[in-house]
This record gives C-alpha cells, structure tokens and sequence, in this order.
C-alpha cells in the first residue's frame, strides 16, 4: 500500500513555515446552531493564493535540485495549482509555463499572471483540466523539464498533508469528522495520511462534485477510473481522471465519499456569502455542502470542514444564483402554447400564476401557427411547494406546457 509517511508531511510543515499563512481554525456559530454540533471551518480561502495549492506546489518545486530548477518547471491546472506554482516560480527564482483550460475563469488567469510576474507564462488550451494536462505533458517531454504534478506526486501530497498539521494542532477536542473536497485527490489523500497517523478515530469524508465524481468511481471499481465525460462547474475539482497514488492511499484513509449536485454547491456558495462574508469558490464550498448530508451522524459531534479556496469570479455569480434556484426547486422553465388571441396573456397573469410567483423569462420560440404559438417562461416561486399548484392551474386554465428543467438537452438549448 503506497503511503505518505507522518514524517515527510511534518518535513514538509518545517519547508513550508514561512512560506504559507498558517491559516486560521475558526468555530461557525451559524452551521453549529444549524446541525446541532461544533462546526468548525479550515479557512484554506485566507491563504496567500486563496488555496491550499500552494503548500504541495512549493514543497514539489523546493525539493528539486539545481540543475532541475534551472531547466524551469511546468504545470497544467483549472487555476489553483497555476496560482501556487507561479508564486513558488517568482519566490524560488525559477521559470515556469503553466498551461490552464480555455474555460479558466479570467479571474485565476489574471492571478497566475501577477503572482508569478516575469517568471511564468501562461498557456490556454482545451476545455478542461485534463485537456491542459495533455499539452503540459507533451511539452514537458519535447522540453525535457519538469512536470509539477497537481495531486499524484509523493511531495505534492505531503504539502497538502500540512493543512492536517495544522487543523490537529489547533483543534482542542477529538475530532470526530473531517470533511475535505477531493479533485485529483492530492488534499484527502495529504491530509488523511496525517490524520490517520495521528487520530485514527477521526473519520474522513471526501467531497466530490456529482459531475465529476472520479474518486467515487475509481473506488468503486477498485482502480482508476477514467470519466468519459465531466461538469466542468466546480473547476477546483473537476477531473476526469484521479491519480494513481492519491487513489492507493485514498482508499486507505477515505471512510466515505459524498458525492453533491452542482446546484446544492450553488446554494452553500450563496449562504456562505450572505450568512459569513465567506467568498468560496465552488470546490472550497463542497465540504460545508456536504454537511447536509451527514446531518444525522453529525449530530452532537466535534466536524472539521476544510473551506478549500476562495478563488471565485463575481462574473459567475448570476449563474450560481440561478443553479441554486432551480436546484432548491424554486425555478423552472416552461414552454408553454399560448393561443393566439388577445388576452391570452392576461389570463396567464391571472388564472395560473400565484400571488408570490414571478415570471423571469417570456419569450416566443416561434410562430409558424396562426391558432397558437410555444412560449419560453421562466418562473421564480418564492416557496417549491408552489410549484404543483401553478402547473395545475396551468392544465385547467388549457395551457398545455413541458417543464425543460429535468431535459439537459434542451435546457442548456434554450436556456
């Protein structure tokens, strides 16, 4: 069984002591009160690049020797990594390309930019992280430098091994659950290699995005199971493939893994936000997400979240105000056949929409018949138990409709 051992992590802790920002262990009254036990959040989101990533990316980098490091390093990340890599170039003197998805939010770009200065270039390609990695390594090998890995590298894991350090040096009482999100599974497999040295009775739950949940899968079939296809979303953790040794050492310090909707991050974002002032990014946000759905076994217990990174771009945030609504259940989309009569409009208004419930979106999808026409309606109810009687009201009122919220086909067509 491959391992990172107790001491490479607290080696690693010593390399990284002045480098990162021992970030604060804070109690959350709100998410205690709510669940019924001590919540308390591992603010990853305060480090220097707004991510643990910049632990693993150091220690790798610091460990190379001299002749590796002036040959220069490359890296291929969705952002956090790039960010971590291109602090480590500018702060070691080294130069670095770091290749990133197209996708990439202009937000992390521009940080990999500043942070890495004149040490480090930044090359766009492919959809996704795994698209990246491909032309990483293709370079690397045409190049001969080195590839510093995000996740399946021994040094990678062991400084991300060094949040374990520090949630268990500040952590007064046991910890009876630790919840961390996993991409490439660099962070869990970091983090329980720790944990399980130190307190095994602590369980450990990995926390996946459901559109891209490899670990799951790669678990399940007991080896590494590539995704045909992923929910790009939660970029921080959207990998079609684990690693190797993430993998290995996963499935001997995971003991479980949840797996969350795209929408029910979407919704913690925003409470994160409104209730905390916490900026998540959607992979930061997937350990308090899960929360939920642990809240029986939780209960009256000691719960550690890792809040992972805090990289999120604001442009982003209408579509995840919007994921969180139709998640909830409070929005949907229609296309209902209006008649083509005055006044058609006027009952729609009338008779099927209720008191609270607000149309978002109308518009005419085409108009080839004179006798009635396909409208697209958006509706926002203020509570999801609405939404029965609004498409009651809607077959007594003669407004034959189709709901496209459960049709991914023709909601990302339309909407």
């Amino acid at each position: 069984m491959s391992k990172v051992s107790i001491e490479e992590i607290v080696v690693a802790n010593q390399v990284l002591k002045d480098v990162v920002v021992k970030t604060p262990l804070q109690k959350n009254e709100i998410l205690s009160a709510r669940y019924g036990c001590n919540v308390y959040l591992k603010r990853e989101d305060l480090q220097i690049v707004r991510s643990f990533k910049l632990r693993g990316a150091y220690n790798f980098i610091r460990s190379l020797t001299e002749e590796e490091r002036a040959k220069g390093v490359v890296c291929a990340s969705a952002g956090n990594h790039a960010q971590g890599v291109a602090y480590s170039c500018y702060a070691l003197g080294i130069e670095g390309k770091i290749f990133m998805p197209s996708t990439t939010p202009r937000q992390k770009v521009s940080q990999v930019k500043r942070f890495g200065g004149d040490k480090v270039s930044v090359v766009l390609t492919g959809d996704t992280f795994d698209d990246s990695y491909t032309a990483a390594m293709e370079y690397c090998t045409a190049e001969e430098k080195m590839f510093v890995h995000p996740f399946d590298d021994y040094r990678t894991i062991a400084g991300q091994g060094t949040v374990g350090v520090e949630i268990l040096n500040d952590m007064q009482a046991p910890i009876d659950y630790l919840f961390c999100s996993i991409g490439g599974g660099g962070l869990a497999a970091g983090v329980g290699s720790y944990l399980k040295g130190i307190s095994p009775s602590t369980k450990l739950i990995g926390v996946e995005p459901a559109g891209a949940a490899g670990m799951k899968a790669s678990l399940n079939n007991g080896e590494v199971t590539r995704l045909d296809t992923i929910d790009p979303f939660v970029d921080g953790a959207a990998v079609k493939q684990v690693g190797d040794l993430t993998m290995d050492i996963c499935m001997d310090v995971l003991d479980g893994i949840s797996v969350i909707p795209e929408g029910k991050v979407c919704t913690t974002i925003l409470q994160l936000y409104n209730e905390n002032a916490i900026v998540a990014e959607p992979a930061g946000a997937l350990s308090v997400a899960a929360l939920d759905f642990y809240k029986d076994e939780i209960k009256g217990k000691n719960v550690v979240c890792v809040v992972s990174g805090g990289n999120n771009d604001i442009e982003r945030m209408q579509e995840i105000k919007e994921r969180s609504l139709i998640y909830e259940g409070l929005k949907h989309y229609f296309i209902v056949t209006f008649p083509q009569r005055a006044g058609a409009l006027r009952k729609f208004m009338d008779q099927v929409l209720g008191e609270h419930d607000d149309i978002t979106r109308f518009e005419y999808t085409k108009r080839t018949n004179r006798d009635e026409g396909p409208v697209l309606v958006g509706i926002e109810l203020k509570h999801k138990e609405d939404y029965e009687p609004l498409v009651k009201r809607m077959k007594e009122n003669g407004f034959p409709y189709m709901e496209i919220n459960n049709d991914p086909l023709l909601f990302n067509l339309l909407i």
